[in-house]
């Protein structure tokens, strides 16, 4: 019974091989920030600059599904809306889904 010695491999290759293993993780990253996150991060910029923008006689939607006109923009961060005549609601303008349409600024 002869024992074949066993020799350690060189080290050269572990940095190499160290990274070959994570790529798969960091491609996965790569993917996911491309497919979900950046687009999430640009739908985000949009809606904030519609509700800055809100005026008063927008016709907009809230996230709720009701349908009104804006007649007062409130400091802060809400709005009055009318949803019918002589039926105003106080809502949050981060909660504005759609602006349907927009009014003209008035010229000076």
């Amino acid at each position: 019974m002869f024992a074949t010695p066993a020799y350690a491999q060189a080290a050269d290759g572990g940095a190499a091989g160290a990274f070959l293993q994570f790529l798969p993780l960091i491609l996965i990253f790569a993917i996911m920030y491309f497919l979900l996150i950046r687009p999430q991060q640009k739908k985000l910029k949009e809606h904030q600059a519609m509700v800055e923008a809100l005026r008063r006689g927008d016709q907009v939607v809230t996230q709720g599904g009701l349908i009104g006109k804006v007649t007062k923009v409130k400091d802060g961060n809400e709005l009055e809306v009318e949803l019918a005549e002589g039926v105003k609601v106080r809502v949050v303008r981060n909660t504005i889904a759609q602006v349907m349409s927009k009014t003209e600024p008035a010229e000076s």
